[in-house]
């Protein structure tokens, strides 16, 4: 009896050898992370120009870490259906959202069912798209100091175009309105295509676009490009002056990217920022980015968070002053 208590107590402290190596090397998933799929869910409908940019990004980020990272498209409410999902999420790094200017415009213009400031950590801003004022082709304005000049000329007469109220298209304009000390008359669209057609067939008198979205359609003499909406000219037209010329501080850029849910393991989005960045830097994803019309802006998770709280403030201003209600 003696002798088979000795042979247990050995085989258990061998069982203990054994299995302290496999403890020491069990997979952490923040450590190690990610040791399984992550998942990057898009507000947008897949195809569209933000969604180009995450497919491009996902697969550059499998081949990097191993672990594959699958893109859920959930588009609706501006967004707001997969920003609640991700916000909503465990946080655990494993649950990402990728994000463009539309996030900003609707956290000011709405009561989302999510703190916009508190339920995300950001990791990086990806890309940005500066905005470009667009006018008619008959339309006399060749300017803004000149579309400034008829607007006041005829209050409540011109007309603009938007994605729909509270869109980043729309407080565009009516951050150029309050800046101006203009009065022109909002026309919502359902979508960009529709609003786009009226400009061409001269229903409407201006719209701010992306300079992705107008700049073949300014190339192709259908519509009129009179000023750019970043501080400094765009290398994409590099003709367009800056809107803040005439209207100093005046500034409206779009922009794309990525983060997870709040809470999440800071040594988990310090890794995603560096991985999102060393791809960032690869020749092919830049030579895809700036064909689409972004500038690339890779940062630290503190510059995106800081651009993303200065832009909801900005629309939230907006918003207030111009007494914008979304229904």
């Amino acid at each position: 009896m003696k002798h088979g208590k000795k042979m247990t107590t050995g085989m258990l402290v061998s069982a203990v050898m054994v299995m302290l190596p496999s403890a020491a090397m069990a997979a952490d998933p923040v450590r190690d992370y990610p040791v399984r799929p992550v998942r990057i869910v898009s507000g947008f409908q897949a195809g569209g120009s933000s969604d180009f940019l995450v497919r491009v990004l996902a697969p550059k980020l499998t081949e990097r870490l191993g672990q594959t990272f699958i893109i859920e498209n959930r588009p609706g409410a501006g967004g707001a259906i997969g920003a609640n999902l991700v916000a909503k999420a465990t946080p655990d790094g494993y649950t990402l959202i990728f994000i463009s200017g539309a996030f900003t415009a609707h956290a000011a213009s709405v009561n989302t069912p999510y703190d916009p400031l508190k339920d995300f950590d950001w990791i990086t801003t990806i890309v940005t798209y500066p905005f470009v004022v667009t006018v008619r082709n008959d339309t006399p304005a060749r300017s803004t100091a000149e579309l400034i000049a008829l607007a006041k000329k005829n209050p409540g007469k011109l007309n603009y175009g938007s994605v729909g109220i509270g869109s980043v298209f729309h407080l565009a304009a009516e951050l150029f309105n309050s800046m101006a000390g203009t009065e022109t008359v909002h026309i919502p669209y359902k979508g960009s295509p529709d609003a786009l057609t009226d400009m061409i067939g001269g229903r409407l008198d201006f719209m701010f676009m992306t300079l992705t979205g107008a700049s073949p359609h300014i190339r192709g003499n259908r519509i009129r490009g009179i000023a750019i909406c970043s501080k400094e000219r765009s290398p994409q037209m590099p003709e367009l002056p800056p809107v803040s010329q005439v209207l100093p501080g005046y500034e409206v850029t779009s922009f794309a990217g990525m983060g997870a849910t709040g809470g999440s393991p800071k040594p988990v989005i310090a890794k995603l920022n560096r991985e999102l960045r060393a791809v960032m830097g690869g020749n092919d994803v830049i030579k895809q980015f700036t064909e689409a019309g972004g500038d690339m802006r890779p940062g630290s998770p503190e510059e995106m968070t800081r651009h993303v709280t200065e832009e909801i403030a900005k629309w939230r201003r907006v918003v207030k002053e111009r007494k914008i209600a979304v229904k």
